[in-house]
């Protein structure tokens, strides 16, 4: 199974998020997953040579390809159990690529006016991949959001513009924690520093809601 998180603002969290669920899906699953790093800025490379280095965390593979992937990502799904494909805040070769072929897309966003603006081009781009791949999932989630209760309708506002474009947007959202920065400055993920906080409690939501989602009865784009 391939998992894209891409988009094409930087700064919302794809490369935490992706590192963060591929540890979650190792420790659920017990699956054999594969980290696709296709961000010129290697954030997930440079997180695995971090972990690597620490004996007491499981190894995840990870590899970095760039431009045309498809047919890479294609043979890739026929080896690893899962294939999680971390793609850079901008529109390219790879990230078209891989939504060609992926069977879900999750698009982090935070809910600020320069990340939905973001919004209508994301929205054309799905639209011509769906054509080429109609199973594909793809999902917005809210990510870096304000913990304080008075900035919860910013949260509630920013989903319904998503919805406005005829895109879906999970339920479940990360908050703005520090734990986020400190354990991937470690190799590592919140899952596994703090295993009962917050932050990993956010994480396995918004996988388990992602993955509840099957690709039959993925959302139709407008």
């Amino acid at each position: 199974m391939i998992l894209l998180v891409g988009g094409e603002k930087g700064g919302a969290g794809k490369s935490c998020l992706a590192q963060n669920i591929a540890v979650h899906i190792t420790q659920k699953f017990n699956a054999n997953v594969l980290m696709v790093d296709c961000d010129p800025q290697r954030t997930t490379s440079d997180w695995i040579q971090a972990r690597n280095e620490d004996a007491s965390l499981p190894a995840i593979n990870c590899i970095q390809l760039y431009g045309k992937i498809r047919n890479d990502l294609l043979g890739l799904d026929q080896r690893f159990d899962y294939v999680i494909v971390d793609c850079g805040g901008q529109d390219n070769l790879a990230m078209r690529a891989a939504m060609s072929v992926a069977t879900y897309v999750v698009l982090p966003l935070r809910p600020k006016r320069r990340d939905l603006k973001t919004l209508p081009h994301m929205e054309d781009m799905l639209s011509t991949c769906k054509m080429v791949n109609p199973k594909m999932v793809a999902t917005v989630v809210m990510t870096q959001c304000p913990a304080l209760p008075s900035q919860y309708k910013r949260i509630l506002e920013a989903k319904e513009v998503v919805e406005s474009f005829g895109l879906r947007v999970l339920d479940a959202v990360t908050f703005s924690r520090n734990v986020y920065d400190d354990s991937e400055e470690q190799g590592s993920s919140v899952i596994e520093i703090e295993p009962d906080g917050k932050a990993a409690a956010e994480i396995r939501a918004i996988a388990d809601e992602l993955f509840a989602i099957p690709p039959e009865n993925s959302y139709e784009l407008n």
